[in-house]
């Protein structure tokens, strides 16, 4: 269950993890790029909401695969940073 500071709740399913967190309900407007939001240091401790309303329709990249600074190639970072991720459909 998502409570927001005004009172407002709103029910859903638990998937992946299923631990409690508390956070920053921010929102991303990308149609693609869910590996890159939440491996992004910038929303540290933050539960991001996607506007698009199907997320992992393509998969997930493979973490193997480098850039040029040794990154996992499609992410902005070696790790996950945010708190959780708040879907309308998977």
């Amino acid at each position: 269950t998502l409570y927001l500071e005004d009172g407002s709740k709103f029910v859903g399913r638990s998937f992946g993890s299923h631990e409690a967190v508390d956070g920053e309900v921010v929102f991303t407007t990308g149609m693609v790029g869910y590996p890159e939001a939440l491996t992004d240091p910038s929303y540290q401790g933050q539960i991001i909401t996607l506007t698009s309303p199907m997320i992992g329709n393509y998969g997930v990249p493979d973490r193997k695969k480098l850039d040029k600074f040794g990154l996992p190639y499609m992410f902005e970072s070696d790790r996950i940073h945010a708190k959780g991720l708040i879907v309308q459909d998977y």
